[in-house]
């Protein structure tokens, strides 16, 4: 019984989300209060869970389908970050929100991903080991990637996006998937909650940063909303075509627009926040999230429907 909660739960992530950050726009003190240091704690829960739900076969099998990791990955630091930075300027929007939304389009995967994957009928092998590939990447991609795409916007220090990026990342990742290897049965048991609590924790970031910029929505909302809409709705039509160029096969391609149009938003939010003075650069992140889990949900429904030919080849 508390199993097949815990699986609506996860399953319900889309709707969750889109609740509470409502919730948070009309009474922000509901959500508020999850702030300072709870949100990088936050964060490293979700990315403890992630480490706790690898095995080494999810990296063996990166030798086994380089190919299809390597257009993921590449597609992913490639079609997100181009997009980003252009609908930051065909928008013309502030430097604080040209920032954070360039930010959040090159952050890796999410876990959510998987979630969408599973529910597409995708394949989740594949997208379990994109999803881990680009998060350890991000450590110096996503860093690097977003001072080269923001320019000369806002001033960006490098190096300590560099250190929060490994910080709440690749820290909690490495002890989770540490954990698993050395203490199996205990990982086992508390394994069915890791996903429930990644849902928990991202919705209350969301809701938190929604909520304390609630003054901030007057400033071009409109132009915000859609630009963050196009980013992820880009990321999932030109992920799947271009992977399918690259000779991917169709339930691999689906994949491959899963991975590339949802990010890890709660990483853009965490690395907005502790380095970029404005607080609204924060808020593309917290918006993202919502939106890409919306899309993601259609697209999941959708294909789900729709069974690739090859759906046995993956």
């Amino acid at each position: 019984m508390f199993h097949r909660f815990l699986n609506s739960f996860v399953h319900g992530f889309p709707w969750i989300v889109a609740t509470c950050s409502l919730i948070a726009v009309i009474h922000p003190p509901v959500f508020t209060w999850f702030t300072g240091i709870y949100i990088p704690v936050g964060l490293a829960v979700i990315m403890l869970g992630m480490g706790l739900s690898l095995t080494s076969q999810d990296f063996a099998d990166v030798k086994q389908r380089p190919l299809a990791i390597a257009a993921g990955f590449a597609l992913q630091y490639t079609i997100m970050p181009v997009s980003g930075y252009l609908l930051a300027e065909i928008f013309n929007l502030s430097p604080a929100l040209s920032a954070g939304l360039i930010l959040v389009a090159c952050c890796p995967g999410g876990t959510a991903s998987n979630v969408i994957a599973y529910l597409a009928r995708a394949d989740l092998a594949l997208s379990v080991s994109m999803t881990s590939i680009s998060t350890m990447a991000a450590v110096l991609a996503t860093p690097f990637i977003t001072s080269l795409a923001i320019g000369n916007r806002v001033e960006v220090d490098t190096l300590s996006l560099v250190r929060d990026t490994f910080l709440v990342v690749l820290l909690p990742v490495t002890a989770g998937f540490t954990l698993r290897k050395l203490m199996p049965g205990f990982t086992r048991k508390i394994l069915p909650v890791a996903p429930a609590a990644a849902v928990l924790a991202i919705t209350l970031i969301v809701a938190s940063i929604l909520g304390a910029s609630k003054s901030s929505f007057g400033a071009a909302p409109y132009k915000l909303g859609l630009s963050v809409i196009l980013l992820h709705v880009l990321g999932f039509v030109l992920g799947y075509f271009a992977s399918r160029l690259l000779g991917q096969t169709i339930k691999a391609s689906r994949t491959v627009s899963i991975e590339v149009g949802m990010q890890n938003s709660g990483l853009g939010v965490v690395l907005a926040r502790g380095n970029f003075t404005d607080p609204i650069t924060a808020l593309p992140s917290a918006i993202s999230s919502i939106v890409h889990s919306l899309i993601g949900s259609a697209v999941a429904a959708y294909w789900s429907r729709k069974p690739s030919q090859d759906e046995g080849a993956g």
